[in-house]
């Protein structure tokens, strides 16, 4: 009987654990999705992202979820966004805009329609190279539970302190910083809870810039801000969107 009670738990975990395996083996067993080809996403023999201006043209773009084949997320949609200017996508909660951002990173690929860099299909190019030629801020920042220095370094993890520094300067994050007692060591505690909103979404643009981007997608990034932070981050997007292409969802 001594044993039995160690039984017990073990049959519990091993249920569980069942459980768990099942979700994990389906979707192991689900058929590739057609309309993205990983292995065409994912080579390297295609052409890389040097010396590109950064001109973005979405051209009679459609897009439906895989969940949801028959709800039509984006239907014809057109726009050009040019580099050295920033473009704004205003519209409702659910109409697509944060969609257009999935598409860009090439999360998902257009039902129909093409997306452009320079004139040429977003096909073209390298995926790891365009990723890393983006940068994106959302509206809730995703910090991790380690310091500063480290989650600003995300965004290039080969960056010198100089570039991190100077990173943070132009995202207005570097005063605050240097007031904590460990200044870029700081530790920010899970998902960033040691920080106020307006740091977080500090932090998150310098982590953005640290690898002077070519794009710079802002999700709604000021939009959960008190009026005094939105005015500091606002400067920095400002300041960050000079020169480069610079697209606000809203």
């Amino acid at each position: 009987m001594h044993y039995l009670n160690f039984v017990g738990p073990l049959l519990q975990s091993f249920s569980e654990a069942r459980g768990a395996a099942a979700s994990v083996f389906r979707f192991i067993d689900e058929g590739n999705d057609t309309n993205a080809n990983e292995i065409d996403v994912w080579k390297e023999d295609i052409e890389a992202l040097d010396n590109i201006k950064g001109n973005v043209e979405f051209d009679n773009v459609n897009f439906s979820y895989p969940s949801r084949k028959d709800v039509s997320v984006l239907h014809n949609l057109s726009l050009i966004a040019r580099v050295g200017r920033t473009t704004a996508l205003v519209g409702s909660s659910g109409c697509g805009k944060s969609t257009c951002i999935s598409l860009f990173l090439r999360y998902y690929e257009p039902s129909s329609g093409r997306i452009m860099i320079d004139g040429r299909p977003i096909t073209h190019y390298n995926v790891k190279q365009l990723r890393q030629n983006i940068g994106v801020v959302s509206q809730e920042p995703i910090l991790f539970g380690t310091s500063i220095y480290e989650n600003i370094r995300f965004g290039k993890v080969n960056a010198t302190r100089t570039e991190i520094e100077q990173a943070a300067r132009e995202a207005n994050a570097h005063n605050f910083i240097m007031q904590l007692p460990d200044k870029y060591e700081t530790l920010v505690g899970e998902r960033g809870i040691q920080l106020s909103g307006g740091e977080k979404q500090r932090i998150a643009l310098a982590r953005a810039l640290v690898k002077q981007p070519t794009f710079l997608l802002l999700d709604e990034a000021t939009s959960a801000l008190d009026n005094v932070n939105e005015k500091i981050v606002q400067e920095a997007l400002d300041r960050a969107c000079r020169g480069i292409n610079c697209v606000f969802l809203v």
